[in-house]
């Protein structure tokens, strides 16, 4: 029987490479449109977090899915959500993909909206035991391990390496998540390269964050990128937003990926990074080395992190890892994880109609 599922999102490459292809169980229902003036494709904010929404589609789908969306959704208006769901009869079913969240620098809105979700989902779903093990710490809650499915798509996933001289370091400061100080970890690679022949540091940035009169723009990175720039001692991209067939091609241009983040839980940058065969150093808040194969360095304090940082880099550049996925690997594991959430939604969808019956 094909299940129908409010996804939230739907459009995402995480959630589309849920499906399962041929024989697929689960139709997800596609983005609302937020709005007018809205590009086309743009699936935030979501509307399936409405509850007026659900009331007004309850007809239309089986269960509800949460994955991400709720960003900006109060406390307040994600209980009436849950209420509305429970007034319709519909489960909800809930990925923890952040126990915190990369976009905002406190956690307690963050809190608050997991704990008014976790409480009120009917199956919970992770990525890696560690954050099980805090879900079941936290909330008495036990969530189901699914790993993330792979970001690059065919023919990519297989294409071969580029083979060049040197050794390329990328920090990509992006467009300055809450969760980044990018500034502290591209100073320390600087002070490791001089000791590794042929190395080379490669940040890119977004123009939002290096342009005056931009929302994102700070001055002082840019000041010191620009520096740092000036100086020679890094090599220093400055654009918009990468499309993906871009970004692949950044990705492979690099020997080491470190992501710049002071917290996180886990990382689609890093499963990219796994898909393309390029080496990714993370700090250790989180599960990233869970995730997948990835070199570790101290979340902080500073002197640690420095430290632990120059220390991956080094490695990197010494043992040349060879961490990438196999693409057959990657199929077989989507194949499953099609089957798990069908699974989950069954039992979600069971257990709604025993307590209601």
């Amino acid at each position: 029987m094909t299940l129908r599922v409010a996804s939230v999102p739907s459009g995402h490459v995480y959630v589309r490479h849920l499906a399962g292809g041929p024989g697929e169980q689960v139709q997800r229902l596609p983005d609302p449109s937020p709005g007018a003036g809205v590009p086309a494709g743009q699936w935030w904010p979501p509307r399936m977090l409405e509850a007026g929404w659900v009331a007004e589609h309850s007809t239309e789908f089986d269960l509800m899915h949460i994955h991400f969306g709720f960003d900006a959704v109060s406390p307040a208006d994600l209980t009436e959500l849950v209420a509305a769901l429970r007034a319709a009869g519909k489960p909800l079913v809930l990925t923890v993909h952040d126990l915190r969240n990369p976009h905002h620098r406190e956690p307690g809105l963050h809190d608050e909206q997991l704990s008014v979700l976790v409480a009120g989902a009917d199956a919970l779903i992770t990525l890696t035991e560690g954050a099980a093990a805090q879900i079941r710490r936290r909330w008495g809650r036990e969530a189901r391990v699914l790993p993330h499915p792979h970001v690059v798509e065919e023919p990519t996933l297989r294409r071969p390496r580029p083979t060049r001289t040197g050794f390329v370091v990328g920090v990509h400061a992006k467009s300055l998540r809450a969760s980044m100080d990018p500034a502290f970890d591209i100073e320390s690679i600087v002070g490791v390269l001089p000791s590794l022949p042929g190395a080379s540091l490669r940040v890119n940035v977004h123009n939002d964050v290096m342009t005056p009169g931009n929302r994102q723009h700070d001055a002082v990175l840019a000041g010191r990128l620009h520096g740092l720039a000036g100086e020679g001692l890094i090599d220093l991209h400055v654009h918009d937003y990468f499309s993906d067939a871009q970004l692949w091609d950044y990705l492979q241009g690099l020997d080491l990926s470190v992501l710049p983040y002071r917290f996180g839980t886990h990382s689609g940058w890093l499963e990219a990074c796994y898909d393309l065969g390029t080496v990714v150093a993370a700090p250790d808040c989180g599960f990233y080395a869970e995730q997948r194969p990835c070199l570790s360095f101290p979340t902080g304090p500073d002197t640690a992190r420095r430290d632990g940082l120059a220390q991956a880099v080094r490695t990197a550049y010494q043992d040349r890892p060879r961490w990438r996925a196999d693409p057959d690997e990657r199929a077989a594991e989507r194949a499953h994880l099609a089957r798990a959430h069908h699974e989950v939604y069954a039992q979600a969808l069971a257990g709604s109609v025993s307590c209601t019956s």
